[in-house]
């Protein structure tokens, strides 16, 4: 394993044709083009794409699956919700494709073993963290006395609070500074306002920037502060965020039921809080400024409830193996479930069901309000806890070892550098069958010829060795990881055989039809789908210099072009192969490099430009697999180990 990068060095992405990339405190994290404001909404996880309509599918490549040109093209918010709808379809599709009847279909789907909740009804307390958490000694995969699936039925007792009614407040009330009290934290637990959007000086009949309202509360550590819209009547689509008194959005929620929003925040320190509520896409980019909108949107009236209580979680305690692939999905009133591993840490929160993404032979289960998996890498005592609901939940809980596991052949990573016919539809949409570009096509473009064409082709095959098989060994974290690496170079073309997924390497974003630079057919936890496909368009990489993810806009005469170019590829292809291995996205605004880090900023990083700025010289950084957190922006929270993902999912 070479030198790995705990941070990613000094570099700004945004620089002149052929000019190395100056300095920014950012870490080389900071996106292209984009105003303070963007990035403090990409930071806290927010979009800045336009969403698909309700129920409509969203126009652009699964943000998910994808490593995106332009962080501005995510539409998070539609992909979210369709993949909501899908998920409970595919659910249901995989027990068809079994052959199953709709009673077996139904008992396939419903584990045999029920555990209930220890807590008493009504009250909370008993079992409300990792330390406190209700074992469940007989769940496991190790044993034939032990049970792999089970339901757990139980109820979340939350505080209860009777908000008080109070008038709207005086207009302008849309800053920071102009916010309306609730007395929330002195007098009262919780309001209820009604009051409307547009009525401000700052509405569609005043200076057209956008009308908000602001309101003040306080909240003790431990509390979880709730900010629920509803709007029966009119057009207005509400959009709420919560900021903390430095201005610093730490919750925003769009379109929890319907255009209606909820959110909920477990407050960390004692402090003063600002809810706001405002319409789609109208939304301040100074919270201290009620002028600094970008234009009135929806318009209308609406009723916002906030309240600050104690909230109740309840914890499992599970005993998993290394390798061990956990599914669960949660119904009834839970919003939010959770793992975490044995330390205890959080290493895979999720508030919804993105289960569309797992390819059809996964075992895993979907169709919940919440969806979540982890792949175990340690021993011991492990943590399935449930939030964010008032009343009964059930959750379904399944323990599966890797896909692979005692399998025969192991699999096989094939790279096409030669240009291939892909039904760009098995990756969700495009053209349909289309031929893709070869490499070849596209050396030129780096200031590379036709004769570097082999070599640069052993580079790329070098480090994707490298980041999926060598790394994997050393890490020593499975003694019976195998995978074996071809390529179009110097093995034949083994696409189509058992147990061979493969990345085509080449076309543009005019032949597959797909608005992005890599896309991947899956997340697959634990491998269960082992002939998938994925694609790198070398358009945007190989574009003229300037742009963030053209590999020219960090090549100066000062490169070594053809490790640049072969050791950026490698990185690219490895991610793309780490989502059908099991990987989600990692945060690519943080200090930490990991190659699962999402697409949109961040590409100096990934590529593994160096703290000069320049690709291919001698600061250059090995990025690796490793840990780091989900990307806020897709909706999971905790640590995700992405080597450990990857190497026990290519299990023999």
């Amino acid at each position: 394993m070479r030198r790995s990068i705990a941070a990613a060095g000094a570099l700004m992405l945004g620089l002149v044709a052929f000019t190395p990339v100056g300095a920014s405190a950012a870490g080389g994290k900071a996106g292209p083009g984009l105003s303070p404001a963007e990035q403090a909404r990409l930071a806290s996880g927010e979009q800045l794409a336009p969403k698909a309509a309700p129920g409509a599918k969203p126009a652009g490549p699964n943000p998910y699956l994808s490593l995106l040109p332009d962080a501005r093209t995510a539409d998070y918010a539609g992909w979210t919700a369709y993949m909501k709808q899908q998920s409970k379809a595919r659910a249901a599709a995989r027990l068809k494709a079994l052959g199953l009847t709709a009673d077996q279909a139904k008992a396939a789907d419903t584990p045999p073993v029920v555990v209930d909740e220890d807590e008493i009804d009504g009250t909370r307390g008993a079992n409300d963290n990792p330390a406190l958490a209700q074992r469940i000694p007989d769940f496991g995969t190790g044993d034939k006395k032990t049970f792999a699936k089970m339901r757990i039925l139980g109820s979340l007792d939350p505080e209860p609070v009777s908000p008080t009614t109070q008038p709207a407040t005086p207009e302008d009330d849309g800053a920071i500074p102009l916010a309306g009290s609730t007395s929330i934290g002195s007098l009262r637990s919780g309001v209820t306002v009604s009051a409307e959007i547009g009525d401000g000086p700052h509405g569609s009949a005043g200076t057209d920037t956008g009308d908000f309202d602001f309101y003040e509360l306080t909240a003790a550590a431990g509390k979880v502060i709730t900010v629920q819209t509803s709007t029966p009547t009119g057009d207005l689509d509400t959009y709420v965020r919560l900021y903390d008194a430095d201005g610093t959005i730490v919750a925003f929620n769009d379109d929890a039921d319907g255009l209606d929003s909820k959110l909920q925040y477990s407050v960390p320190a004692d402090g003063t809080y600002y809810a706001m509520v405002a319409s789609y896409a109208s939304l301040p980019s100074d919270p201290f400024d009620p002028a600094s909108g970008p234009g009135a949107n929806t318009e209308g009236p609406y009723t916002v409830t906030i309240t600050s209580a104690a909230d109740d979680t309840d914890f499992y305690a599970i005993r998993l193996r290394p390798g061990d692939v956990l599914g669960a999905r949660v119904t009834g009133s839970a919003g939010y479930l959770t793992v975490y591993d044995t330390q205890p840490r959080e290493v895979h929160g999720s508030s919804q069901d993105a289960s569309f993404i797992y390819p059809m032979d996964s075992p895993l289960p979907g169709g919940g309000n919440a969806v979540t998996d982890y792949v175990a890498t340690k021993a011991g005592w492990h943590y399935v806890g449930v939030a964010n609901g008032d009343g009964a939940y059930d959750i379904t809980v399944e323990a599966y070892r890797p896909g692979l596991q005692g399998q025969r052949p192991v699999q096989t990573l094939y790279l096409d550098f030669d240009g291939a016919r892909v039904n760009t539809y098995v990756v969700g949409g495009g053209n349909g069958n289309v031929d893709l570009s070869p490499l070849a096509a596209f050396l030129g473009n780096w200031g590379l010829t036709r004769a570097d064409e082999n070599a640069l082709i052993d580079k790329v095959v070098a480090e994707v060795t490298e980041n999926l098989q060598q790394d994997m060994i050393e890490s020593g974290l499975n003694q019976r990881f195998a995978l074996k690496v071809r390529n179009s170079k110097d093995n034949p073309d083994v696409w189509g055989q058992e147990n061979v997924s493969r990345v085509v390497v080449g076309g543009t974003i005019e032949e597959s039809g797909i608005n992005t630079i890599g896309i991947a057919q899956s997340i697959d936890p634990g491998n269960f789908g082992t002939e998938e496909t994925a694609l790198v368009l070398l358009d945007v990489l190989s574009s003229p210099p300037g742009g963030v993810a053209s590999l020219n806009t960090y090549m100066t005469p000062a490169s070594d072009r053809l490790a640049f170019v072969g050791q950026a590829l490698g990185n690219v292809i490895s991610h793309e192969a780490g989502h059908f291995f099991g990987n989600f996205h990692t945060d690519n605004a943080d200090a930490t490099a990991n190659l699962m880090d999402a697409g949109g900023t961040g590409f100096g990083t990934l590529f593994g430009v160096g703290p000069d700025g320049i690709g291919g010289t001698a600061d250059d950084a090995d990025v690796d697999f490793g840990e780091d957190q989900f990307i806020p922006s897709e909706g999971f929270s905790g640590t995700e180990n992405t080597l450990g993902r990857v190497a026990f999912g290519l299990t023999s």
